[in-house]
């Protein structure tokens, strides 16, 4: 088998990334968007050994929970990955998805729940964040192309509510009537880099990232959201380094409060344009609700990567002892704000700083506490785990939202996973007993992504 051949062939089950599972002549291929059972002829876009990835070209015989994509750039842009499959489908892959990464990646056969759904399967994110990009002459707003920095465009996204569209609109009057230019990555030229908005219970803190401190014709701009939203704040950001990080470190409020209140789980917080929340807020107070349930009164917790605080908060309206650890700064003053403001001072203590800093220490201060770990998708640091295992945490709650990386972590802390002597991670012979998985539960905080999030239950051996 070649690149280039064309092939026929079925799809036998779904990859880790819910693509499609062709075996052909000893040739095991990866084809997208594929469903089991579908027959199809497949273009072979790239093959090495006895591994092959193609695309499927004609699909004779469509599965049952097939559906028309809501999207007209689903294929393309990198975010949706699943909006071709009934949603009911959809969770019972997710479901298989984290049970078959824990046994492939972190060598861990356990029980996997169905995941527990939110309200909405479309229109439930409350964050947008849109590259602003230059490419072949004309300004483009849109979403990346899978592992690329290529932007797609697009006009609307119907994973998020319809302001987004709105917006999008907006910014491209804008751009045109001002005679700005989105961001070239391979020059370093263009004003615009991204927009990013997120809603909290119908306000909105919109944030423009920029390559310049001061933007001619901004006020425009600001009378075009005028139309779009009742109540919101205006940020500029600078950012201009050859960087992948969307912010900069210079915020300058134009508009509006800046920051808002918000309400959930008996807590009142406080978020700004740099503060960690959830995306899907019903599926986040369930996940929120059913972490806290299992912690019991009057423990002392560690929540680690602790965004705004409203999770540590939670915590600490039912433990002794709580304790929020988070990096930036902007978040941390937020979960300050948030215990006193909740009357949870006494019992509420928000450490800024890296967790892989922070945490050995607190350990040593508090060896009975439960740790908490809730980290970016590229899981936490081994020096992490290296410091629970070490002191002898008795339990350890993990919130992840990638698979992949859960299972590396999951097999680090019950001994399934051991480095070899060139330090790479290798699944163990003669497991070492360090921890015991009670229980994993999914969320499906992102419908219609290959993302899901997943709590696990973790008790020390």
């Amino acid at each position: 088998m070649e690149k280039n051949d064309v092939i026929i062939g079925i799809a036998e089950a779904l990859g880790t990334n819910a693509e499609g599972i062709v075996r052909k002549d000893g040739v095991t291929i990866f084809v997208p968007f594929l469903l089991p059972g579908e027959r199809a002829s497949i273009k072979i876009l790239n093959c090495k050994g006895n591994i092959a990835y193609g695309k499927a070209m004609e699909i004779f015989t469509p599965a049952e929970e097939r559906v028309r994509p809501a999207c007209p750039v689903f294929g393309r842009c990198g975010g949706c990955r699943l909006q071709h499959i009934k949603y009911r489908y959809q969770l019972g892959i997710k479901q298989e998805l984290v049970k078959e990464t824990l046994k492939k990646i972190g060598g861990l056969d356990c029980p996997v729940a169905r995941p527990e759904r939110g309200e909405r399967e479309y229109g439930y994110r409350n964050k947008l964040q849109l590259p602003i990009g230059h490419q072949n002459g004309k300004n483009v707003i849109g979403f990346y192309a899978e592992r690329s920095h290529r932007i797609v465009p697009t006009t609307a996204c119907p994973i998020h509510p319809a302001w987004s569209e709105k917006l999008i609109d907006a910014l491209y009057k804008f751009m045109e009537t001002c005679g700005l230019d989105g961001y070239d990555e391979t020059t370093g030229t263009g004003a615009l880099r991204h927009i990013v908005v997120r809603e909290l219970r119908r306000k909105y803190i919109i944030t423009l990232v920029t390559t310049e401190r001061t933007l001619n014709g901004v006020d425009y701009l600001l009378f075009l959201l005028d139309k779009i939203f009742r109540e919101y704040s205006f940020y500029l950001n600078y950012n201009p380094d050859h960087t992948n990080v969307v912010f900069g470190k210079e915020f300058t409020l134009l508009k509006g409060k800046g920051f808002y209140d918000c309400w959930e789980g008996g807590i009142f917080f406080e978020a700004g344009p740099n503060t960690f929340v959830q995306v899907n807020e019903s599926v986040r107070i369930r996940l929120y609700d059913r972490t806290v349930s299992l912690v019991e009164e009057g423990e002392t917790v560690i929540d680690c990567y602790a965004g705004g605080g409203l999770l540590t908060a939670m915590f600490a309206q039912k433990c002794g002892r709580v304790y929020g650890i988070e990096i930036v700064p902007e978040a941390t003053d937020c979960a300050n704000a948030l215990a006193v403001r909740n009357g949870l001072k006494e019992r509420m203590t928000n450490i800024n700083g890296a967790v892989e800093d922070v945490l050995p220490k607190l350990l040593e201060e508090e060896p009975l506490a439960t740790v908490v770990l809730d980290p970016p998708r590229a899981g936490v640091d081994r020096s992490v785990i290296d410091a629970i295992v070490r002191n002898g945490v008795k339990k350890v709650l993990y919130i992840s939202c990638n698979p992949a990386t859960l299972a590396r972590d999951l097999g680090l802390l019950t001994g399934s996973l051991q480095p070899n002597e060139k330090g790479e991670l290798v699944k163990a012979e003669t497991p070492d007993l360090r921890y015991r998985i009670e229980a994993v539960r999914p969320f499906d905080m992102f419908p219609q992504t290959k993302w899901v999030e997943t709590l696990v239950l973790l008790t020390r051996e």
